[in-house]
This record gives structure tokens, sequence and C-alpha cells, in this order.
């Protein structure tokens, strides 16, 4: 069972990353995550053997993680799946293989978190997951002795993230300003992560692009910066686009979360 997180960023820092990462450009992969192929991995849990896993998480995704429709289904993924943030609300089906113990059926998890060391490490692909997310790869009544194995084999493949009708969400991050803007994105359908992050300022035609921050925050400098924002995203994993026209209003203010009317074909 690993233990793991982000403690707070200082402003600071937070400017410094935002700064330094927008020289550099992150690679981005096309895939097609409706691969019906399973795959080997290994899976542990970690937090309350019928809780919620993350408290918060490396992705950045707050009290997110402890209600629905992510409540229990949050998992930290090792290196090469969190994929330094950007792996961040990707969604798996992972299955246990034990016909003793384990059930038939896979449990669908969301990368929240990172696992970055011990059986973690080395390039392994591994999933800690919530106790309860865990406990559901067993038979009825079996839970608590499949989580008492520990680490055991599994198999899993990537899986279109569904928010049962939840449109996307754009949070501004605390410390945002005019000249320094940090969002966060959340109930993103289908592919589920991002791959790079636009805005737009209601009297330009011009897309800014942002800079990958840390986890599933992307942030950008400039200004003075005026809303309302379009948004536009492209997903990482099948380069898919979306732009929410004028969703972060004029009068934004940071720690506000604004739904735009769209999400992405699951």
């Amino acid at each position: 069972m690993e233990t793991h997180g982000r403690g707070h960023l200082s402003f600071s820092i937070v400017m410094f990353l935002c700064i330094l990462k927008s020289l550099s450009v992150s690679a981005q992969p096309l895939h097609n995550i409706a691969d019906s192929h399973w795959s080997p991995a290994t899976a542990t849990w970690y937090g309350d053997p019928d809780g919620d896993g993350s408290v918060g998480g490396a992705c950045g995704y707050g009290s997110l993680v402890d209600v629905r429709p992510l409540r229990a289904r949050v998992g930290a993924g090792s290196p090469v799946l969190f994929k330094n943030g950007e792996g961040c609300g990707a969604c798996y089906k992972v299955k246990c293989l034990d016909s003793e113990i384990c059930s038939r059926r896979a449990v669908t998890v969301i990368i929240t978190d990172e696992c970055p060391g011990g059986v973690c490490s080395g390039g392994r692909t591994h999933f800690d997951l919530s106790g309860t997310a865990f406990g559901r790869m067993a038979i009825s009544g079996e839970g608590s002795q499949l989580r008492d194995r520990g680490l055991i084999p599994v198999i899993f493949r990537r899986t279109p993230c569904k928010y049962g009708g939840q449109s996307i969400a754009f949070h501004v991050n605390e410390g945002s300003t005019e000249y320094w803007l940090s969002l966060l994105v959340e109930f993103e359908d289908g592919d589920g992560d991002v791959g790079s992050m636009h805005i737009r300022e209601a009297t330009s035609s011009q897309w800014l692009q942002m800079t990958h921050l840390w986890g599933a925050n992307w942030c950008i400098i400039g200004g003075p910066l005026r809303g309302p924002f379009s948004v536009m995203l492209t997903t990482l994993s099948t380069g898919k686009r979306l732009s929410a026209r004028d969703v972060i209003p004029r009068n934004w203010t940071p720690k506000g979360t604004y739904m735009s009317r769209l999400n992405f074909s699951p």
C-alpha cells in the first residue's frame, strides 16, 4: 500500500514553473483509446480500506476526488501512466486475475494521482487504487481478503471516460491575476487527458497557447489578460479538439469554477 501526493506549492514556485515550462514543448502522442487489447500490470491500494484513495492528489483535482462522479474511482498511476501529469484524467479498466477471489468484472478508474516510487518505479506499469476500487475487483464479500493480498497481478486497458452528461468545467486556480492565469480542466469525457490548451480574449481573434504546469493544471503569463475567455482543448491521446466560447466570464475570480455547455463524445 503506497502513500503519496503533492504538497502545497508556493505561488513563487508555481510562477517559476510556468515560465520554465513555457520554454519547452510537450510530446503529443496519438493513440486510439478504444482498444480492446488487455495488457499486464500490477496493482496495490492506498488510503482507507473502504475509502476514496487520494486526498487531493498530484493531478490537482483537490476535493473533487471525494465526491461523485470521481469518488472511489480514483487511482494513482506509475510514471508511465502519469506522464508527468499529462496522463491526468485518463480512464482505465483494471481487472484482477485469480479466479478464486477475483470477479470477472473490471473496475473503471481515473488517474488523479501519481505513484512515483517503490513498486511504481523502474518503468513498471502499476496502479495504486483506492481501497474501494481495489475491493470491487473481488467476488462479492471478498473485498477485504483481496486487499489483504496487497500487491496483485492485473490486466488493464484504456477506456473512454464517461461523466454522465456532465459538461467540461474550468477551475481558475488560486493566485491567478490578469497577468498570470492558471486553469484546471475537470470532467472531460472521452480521452480524459489534455495535450494542449489555448485561450482567446473576447476582443481578439488570436489563440494564446498555455503551458502545462503540473498535474492537470495549465498556465499562461502575459497581459493584461481581459475576459471573457474562450478555451480550446486538444486531447493528448487522439488529438481531438473542442472550443468553449466565452466560458470564463469577464468578472472571473480566482478559485472560481466555470461550466461549459460542451464535452467530447465518450
